[in-house]
């Protein structure tokens, strides 16, 4: 027995881990005998030595930031396995994660809704991940058809997503990719160490200069997707004598238009961390980001106005003397403070920070107020209106229209000016800004603690505050001497106590602040031996919002001003898993979850521009979660298949919309209550190296999402008479459930399989092509019409006497959008020279300029059976759905240097 355990504490595998370009040793590489979960470090000097606790065939790999992962077979040893100096290769592959994150930025803002595929592109090596996001992203692919409200960011333990919609704005820290590529991700439901995490996964961001690479690095990029130039400089010190090292960074980003015309690009960004360490325990870290982003909107539009023009035509913007100038820019200043106490110990870690955000974000658009509508493709301005006339078509009108459209595609700004200046009651036409100011202040706690070598503890708990102010600014009168304050719609005044008139720089239409809070706490037990690891995780939180209004609404007099009722909601979840290893090469993982989280800001008040109105008998959020994997890791060979099920529960939904249905026509708030909705799916990903530079690659997604309940529907709209003074009427109608079990939902492509090569040289150059293919992607559909109000005659309050069941199915049946094929390219060559290390990186997507939909909503202006199916006769209706058009060929071009 004695002799045994003598040679178990002898069987040991040792080396020492170089880079195969300078020869110089990597310190701190994870080195892992896989699926064991028996790991190590390598140290400053490159050594490492690990005990082997069992005698099979095994698998050491060792991974180490931008280098190839190798994966060594090894034998068990009776004794000390020596493997001498182990080289590792650089991997310029690595130049694709450091700088197409910032080509897609800008998407997550888009009007879409974000995506979550750039928090996940320099996180993680897993074939199937990398490619939803470098290629399925591209046409804006969900992973899981999940909002990325589902996933979580940090940066050093301190969590980032907003309670306004529970979303992580990735452009607060754009176009800083050299300072925030050290990041630790966990993949869907499993544990992270820093919080619970989302049901897509938790990515935490790491700013410690002591973790970076010391040196200066400077790139250069030029592309013809979301901007047309970059530049970036980032320098990180080497640690002092006195415990000190710092790192500083920053980027310009610019483009006059980006791919979709009149899509100006202007960012930049600045970073600073310094750490200070002072003893071996106590570390201190603070962060400084600010990145400023203004940018052009596009907008989504109908198949007539995409035939008459291009994927490139954007309805936003026209020429003003001789510049381009768009209606609807966002800008982001959000800067962000961090402070960070790291206390490190043999078992214990804890980690202490805080950090305060303050600066804006806003959107500016085009008011206009008994004037023609500016926007070109307004369906009165278009062919379709007198192809559809109720008078009967007039092709003669229609012919003329599409001239006119072709002839004057943009906005005329001049004719805006002329307008305004020819006004003697106020602005017809005035540009203004729909502004957020927030103010955050979050503080957590974290701490690690291993109990012993099998039970591991993280507890953790935080606090965030929030005080959001909403208004609306007018930056440009465009040539008028004042606005007068008054909604367009009914005539009304939109703050009774205020001046009337208004001029540039002034708050107007609305004006309130939110008030939101949160507090939680989270505890996570992990247990692991020989063959199975497993875990447990659950967290308490407690969520309040309040509205606060700043205007006294003549609409809404008695529940404009002042403070709402608090409105509060406390969550429990739970999360846990385990993993089975067969043996180092086969392992399955199971993981659930049930998650209660409250509603976001946007769907708790009904219409929070203008009154304090909640949403009736508001109540959490369930989600329930199961996923399956099974995994291999063989020598040549790795893959992962996963089966995922998922079901988010008595949602709510509000939307804002002009609708002429059965039960009249209005500017109504839609609010959906009890929509269930199903997320299952398959995932597979494969990736098998041919030989010691060929790879191939092949993921599959099969997936179907789906509405699972048929949710309630009620309208809420204004009633006030403008001739009534001071009189508060709020309308509100019930129309019941509407039918939408079984639609498809508009969460990107539900189909998608990638096909890769990828070439890498012992010269250090590296090709790469993939085949994509997407299908199963949906337009988003109409709530109202699927309601029995759809099939009431407006006129006569009874149903239409064709309004059949099959009839009413037929008009409203759901098509997917087309599927698409996607041919893309990359590549990259790296030299060393004279301790400079020198990469060239480039890239071609969408190589053969196919032309495809992303993705799109039905209009829910014609609310009636009637009126839909009328408008539908002649095969180009005037109120059709409205797609947003992918990319066309896009390069992107890079050229770095560190020294």
């Amino acid at each position: 027995m004695l002799q045994f355990l003598g040679a178990q504490e002898h069987s040991k595998v040792v080396g020492i881990v170089k880079s195969s370009m300078n020869k110089d040793v990597i310190k701190n590489v994870f080195i892992e005998i896989v699926g064991t979960g028996n790991s190590t470090f390598s140290a400053e000097n490159g050594t490492f030595q690990i005990i082997l606790k069992n005698r099979e065939n095994l698998i050491l790999q060792i991974v180490a930031k931008d280098y190839v992962i190798k994966n060594i077979p090894i034998v068990y040893p009776k004794g000390i396995l020596d493997l001498g100096s182990i080289y590792l290769e650089p991997d310029i592959r690595a130049e694709k994660s450091t700088n197409l994150i910032s080509l897609t930025d800008s998407d997550l803002a888009d009007d879409q809704g974000e995506t979550i595929t750039s928090g996940i592109l320099q996180a993680t090596k897993d074939i199937f991940l990398n490619r939803a996001a470098f290629d399925f992203g591209q046409a804006f692919f969900r992973v899981r058809g999940y909002d990325s409200q589902n996933g979580e960011v940090l940066i050093n333990g301190l969590p980032m997503n907003k309670l306004i919609d529970g979303r992580p704005q990735w452009n607060n820290w754009g176009g800083l990719n050299d300072v925030t590529r050290n990041q630790e991700f966990s993949f869907g439901l499993a544990p992270a160490s820093s919080t619970f995490g989302g049901i897509l996964g938790t990515t935490n961001i790491d700013t410690r200069p002591s973790n970076m690479r010391s040196g200066l690095r400077l790139s250069s990029s030029t592309s013809n997707r979301t901007y047309s130039g970059r530049f970036m400089a980032t320098y990180t010190s080497r640690i002092n004598n006195k415990g000190i090292t710092y790192s500083i960074s920053s980027s310009r980003r610019w483009a006059k238009s980006g791919y979709a015309n009149g899509t100006l690009y202007d960012a930049f960004s600045v970073f600073g961390a310094l750490e200070y360490q002072l003893n071996k325990n106590h570390h201190f870290l603070f962060t400084a980001f600010l990145a400023s982003n203004r940018r052009g909107s596009s907008s989504a539009i109908t198949e007539e106005v995409f035939n008459m023009t291009s994927n490139k035509y954007n309805p936003y913007w026209g020429n003003q003397n001789g510049k381009n100038r768009n209606s609807r820019e966002r800008k982001i200043q959000e800067p962000l403070l961090l402070f960070n106490h790291f206390y490190k110990k043999e078992k214990l870690q804890i980690n202490t920070g805080i950090f305060y955000q303050l600066g804006d974000r806003s959107k500016s658009r085009l008011g206009y107020y008994n004037a023609p509508n500016p926007d070109k493709t307004y369906y009165r301005y278009l062919p379709s209106f007198y192809i559809n006339s109720p008078i009967g078509a007039n092709f003669y009108s229609a012919n003329k229209a599409k001239e006119d459209f072709l002839l004057t595609p943009q906005i005329d700004w001049d004719n805006l000016y002329t307008a305004n200046l020819n006004s003697l009651s106020g602005a017809s036409y005035i540009l203004y800004n729909d502004v957020i100011k927030d103010k955050r202040l979050v503080m957590n706690s974290v701490t690690n603690f291993d109990i012993n070598e099998k039970i591991h503890l993280d507890l953790g708990a935080f606090y965030q505050n929030l005080r959001s102010t909403n208004y609306a600014r007018i930056e440009d009168l465009l040539g008028a001497n004042f606005h007068r304050d008054i909604d367009a719609f009914s005539g009304t005044l939109n703050n009774v106590d205020g001046n009337n008139e208004r001029v540039e720089g002034d708050t107007f239409n609305y004006n309130y602040v939110i008030n939101a809070s949160k507090i939680k706490a989270f505890g996570q037990l992990k247990y692991k031996t020989k063959n199975w690891n497993a875990f447990f995780t659950g967290s308490y939180a407690v969520s309040n919002f309040q509205r606060e209004g700043l205007f006294k609404n003549q609409r809404f007099i008695t529940s404009s001003l002042g403070k709402s009722e608090k409105t509060s909601f406390s969550t429990i979840s739970v999360k846990m898993g385990f993993t089975y290893k067969f043996n180092g090469r086969n392992w399955i993982t199971v993981k659930g979850a049930i998650v209660e989280r409250p509603p976001t800001l946007q769907n708790i008040f009904i219409n929070p521009r203008e009154n304090n109105l909640i949403v009736p008998n508001l109540e959490e959020e369930k989600v329930t979660s199961l996923d399956m994997s099974y995994f291999i890791r063989l020598p040549k060979l790795t893959a992962r298949i996963t089966g995922f099920h998922t079901l988010f529960r008595n949602t709510t939904d509000v939307n804002f919309f002009y609708v002429d249905a059965g039960v009249g026509s209005d500017f109504v708030q839609e609010v959906l209550t009890g929509v269930d909705i199903l997320h299952l799916g398959t995932e597979i990903g494969l990736e098998y190296q041919l030989s010691s530079s060929v790879r191939l690659t092949g993921v599959l997604s099969l997936a179907k999402y789906t509405y699972a309940s048929n949710p309630n529907v009620s309208i809420n709209f204004d009633t006030a008479d403008a001739e009534e003074e001071l009189i508060n009427t709020i309308g509100r109608i019930d129309l019941g459930s509407a039918k939408l079990k079984n639609y498809r939902l508009a969460q990107g492509p539900q189909k998608a399989l990638a096909l890769g090569i990828d070439y890498r040289d012992p010269k250090y150059w590296w090709v790469g092509l993939s085949a994509n293919y997407m299908g199963d992607n949906y337009a988003n559909i109409s709530t109202i019409t699927r309601t029995d109000s759809f099939s009431l005659d407006p006129e006569t309050g009874e149903k239409f006497a064709d309004a059949t069941e099959e009839n009413v199915v037929r008009l409203l049946a759901q098509k997917p959008l087309d599927d698409f094929y996607l041919l893309n390219a990359i590549g990259g060559k790296s030299w060393l020279r004279n301790g400079k290390y020198i990469s060239v990186f480039v890239s071609l997507n969408n190589i053969f300029n196919s032309s495809y939909r992303t993705g799109g909503y039905e209009q829910s202006r014609n609310g009636n059976y009637g009126q839909l199916k009328k408008d539908n006769l002649s095969g180009s209706p005037s109120f059709a759905p409205k797609y947003w058009y992918g990319y066309g060929r896009t390069y992107f071009l890079n050229f770095a240097i560190s020294f």
